[in-house]
This record gives C-alpha cells, sequence and structure tokens, in this order.
C-alpha cells in the first residue's frame, strides 16, 4: 500500500505542469527564448541605442551645445517645476484614496476605484481638450478666469492640471492590493494600545506600505515628465513659457537644422527611463529582502 501511495505521488509530480515544461525539447525552449530575446532587441533595446547613436550623431560638442540651449534649459527648469508640483499631490491624493479604498466598505467603493482607474481609460489628449472646455477663453469658466487676471489654459497651472490628471492612479493603483493585502490588525493593535490615528498611520501603516509608495511615486514622477498629449494641448507650446521637455523635443525633431539637438534632449528622457528602471528593480529586490525576513 505504502508502495502504492509512492507510487502516485511520483506520478503526479512528473506530470504536473512544471514538470511537463521542464521536459519540452530543447530546441523548444531555445526557440521561445530566442523569440523574446529579438522581441526585446528589437523593439525596446535597438531604439535605446538609436536615440544615443543619434544624439552624438554630430559630435560631443553638439550634444552639450544642445543640452545648455537656453530653451533647452527653459523646457528642463519646466518640466522639473510641474514634476515637483504634480508628483506630491499625487502621493497624497494617492495615499488617501488607497486608504479609503482599501480600509473601508461602503457604497459607491466599485465606483471610487472605476474613477481611480479613469485616467488609464481615457487618452490623455481627451483629457487636455476637457480642461480647455472648461478652463479655456471660451469655456464654461474661462472667461471669469480671463476677467479676474487667472490664466490657466497655455499657462503653468493648466500644465499642471493635465499632469495631474494623466499621473493620478500610479501611487493610488500601487497601495490599494498592499494595503488590502495587510489589512487592518496592525491598526487596530496600535489603537488598543493608546496611539492616536496619526501616530498609527506614521509608525504603522507607512512602514508597511513605504516600498510600494516609493515604486508608484518612481512612476508617478516618470510619466509626470515624459507625458506629452494632455500637455501638449493644455499648454500653447509657447517657447520658453509653456514648452516642457518632451514638447521642446517634437519642436526641435520638426525644425530644420536641429535633428540632432532633438535627440540630445531626448537622451535626457532615456536616461530617466533606464534610472527608473534601476530604482524599480532596486525596489523589488529590497521588497523581498523584508519580506522573506518577515517569513
Amino acid at each position: 500500500m505504502a508502495g502504492s501511495t509512492t507510487t502516485l505521488a511520483q506520478r503526479s509530480r512528473q506530470s504536473s505542469p512544471g514538470r511537463r515544461a521542464l521536459a519540452e525539447p530543447a530546441w523548444v525552449r531555445g526557440l521561445l527564448m530566442g523569440g523574446a530575446i529579438l522581441f526585446l532587441v528589437l523593439f525596446l533595446i535597438l531604439p535605446l541605442v538609436v536615440v544615443f547613436v543619434q544624439a552624438f550623431s554630430q559630435g560631443v560638442g553638439v550634444y552639450f551645445d544642445s543640452i545648455k540651449d537656453p530653451a533647452s534649459w527653459d523646457a528642463i527648469r519646466l518640466t522639473l517645476l510641474i514634476a515637483a508640483i504634480a508628483v506630491p499631490l499625487n502621493t497624497i491624493f494617492g495615499v488617501a484614496a488607497a486608504w479609503c479604498l482599501a480600509k473601508y466598505q461602503f457604497p459607491g467603493r466599485s465606483l471610487l476605484i472605476t474613477l481611480v482607474d479613469l485616467p488609464f481609460a481615457v487618452s490623455p489628449v481627451i483629457s487636455g481638450l476637457v480642461y480647455v472646455l472648461i478652463f479655456g477663453r471660451q469655456g464654461w469658466i474661462g472667461g471669469w478666469l480671463m476677467d479676474h487676471d487667472y490664466k490657466v489654459i497655455f499657462a503653468v497651472p493648466g500644465i499642471v492640471l493635465a499632469t495631474v490628471f494623466v499621473t493620478f492612479p500610479f501611487v493610488a493603483r500601487e497601495l490599494i492590493p498592499m494595503m488590502e493585502a495587510q489589512g487592518n490588525d496592525e491598526e487596530y493593535a496600535a489603537l488598543t494600545l493608546g496611539a492616536n490615528g496619526w501616530q498609527t498611520f506614521w509608525r504603522v501603516t507607512v512602514p508597511n506600505i513605504k516600498w510600494g509608495l516609493f515604486y508608484g511615486v518612481i512612476l508617478c514622477n516618470a510619466r509626470a515628465m515624459g507625458e506629452f498629449g494632455a500637455v501638449s494641448v493644455v499648454s500653447g507650446h509657447i517657447r520658453g513659457q509653456t514648452n516642457t521637455l518632451p514638447l521642446h523635443i517634437e519642436l526641435l525633431y520638426q525644425s530644420p537644422g536641429t535633428y540632432a539637438g532633438a535627440f540630445a534632449c531626448a537622451s535626457l528622457l532615456t536616461m530617466l527611463a533606464l534610472v527608473t528602471m534601476v530604482l524599480k528593480n532596486f525596489i523589488e529586490w529590497r521588497h523581498g529582502r523584508a519580506q522573506k525576513k518577515v517569513a
């Protein structure tokens, strides 16, 4: 009877999906791996290499002259300013939304989750047009704003609004499943021991979500600095005033004689993407180590 049980266990292990996958012929595994690597090289690695090759195609001097151009610096400063405003706002709202959705059950919760995901489904161009409809000169409140000398569209406030809209889900969407998985037991324990709500948040909740929060902030920052569609609609493309770095790259690309300059500025965004990937992998590694220590 024992021998029969052992045989059945061995057959079960041998027939499991993992065992069958490992038993595939070597040429099948090689074909799959080769196809995946070829796809990555053609559609991910090669475009990144082309950006840097074109950026330095006219020499290192032209590259740095393009970066040091006053219009480029204006675009870089504006991009950093927009990210410095939009990312903290989305961090605050994202944490609040995640806390609300993960810790409480209430009527309309599913609708709120759908609204959080809305920027993922709506085209950035459409979101920009909506802001023009509301805050533009002929918009619902645009005329009143103009009469009181408040300018939103074709100015920095409009760019901030558009960027906040398209980047809102990144922090919230990273934290909601993490908070749901952790539950409320630790917060209840802290409150039972005499901690107030603020102390519970900073000493219990934040340490538990810090790696997910960092990950969401990094992705939010990368998207904020690289956003093109919504910003293009609300900015007005005013050189030196409302041109962010992606808009400046488009302007250089379409202007004669500044082709290399466009790729030089594009290399800055490419390096931002690479840094984002490194930070993402580092955070995932640290988070994995932290989970192993807890286990």
